[in-house]
């Protein structure tokens, strides 16, 4: 997404919606055992999976400011650090995964739902203080460490990048909503 015109924002700020409702419907709709089970295709439970998809959406929070510092520098410096982190990808998912299990110790069902809506309710703000200036700037990232980093991303990029994240991996829960 190069420029975000006044409708591309309505449609980051209805995707943002849209996770928040599916979330807690998650939450609400599932048993203790639901999110105890297994999920299709990774190593967590569908309860570590959740807390997952909610940090990629608290990741971005961090990754905004950082672009910001990234964007006022030589395109060389990023793409030296991406590429660092790039050859770092095999430690970066035994952390990612430790993290998951360890982050939704913490962030159970009963606290992911207000996490969620705080982290989400902070990205609205911000994209809505956002210049479309501000949201062509950009920087380099870790393809590596998430199918859904490009080498290059703009802001723009990144507001859409943790709901593609959310979604590819709300496909591996096993658990629906009722009304799915």
């Amino acid at each position: 997404m190069d420029e975000q015109s006044p409708l591309e924002r309505r449609a980051v700020h209805a995707e943002l919606e849209r996770v928040r409702t599916d979330f807690h419907r998650f939450l609400t709709e599932a048993s203790a055992a639901d999110l105890s089970r297994p999920t299709n295709d990774t190593r967590w439970t569908n309860q570590q999976l959740l807390f997952h998809m909610l940090f990629g959406y608290m990741l971005v929070r961090v990754l905004l400011p950082l672009l910001g510092v990234f964007a006022r520098l030589p395109r060389t410096v990023g793409g030296t650090f991406a590429r660092l982190l790039n050859a770092a990808a095999r430690p970066f998912h035994v952390i990612n995964y430790v993290s998951s299990v360890a982050g939704s110790l913490y962030f159970n069902h009963r606290r992911m739902g207000a996490q969620m809506d705080r982290t989400l309710a902070a990205l609205h703000r911000r994209l809505d203080r956002e210049s479309t200036a501000s949201l062509s700037h950009g920087m380099h990232y870790p393809p590596r460490w998430d199918p859904y980093f490009q080498d290059w991303m703009t802001r723009a990029d990144l507001y859409r990048y943790p709901t593609q994240h959310y979604d590819f991996h709300r496909a591996q829960l096993t658990l629906r909503p009722a009304n799915d």
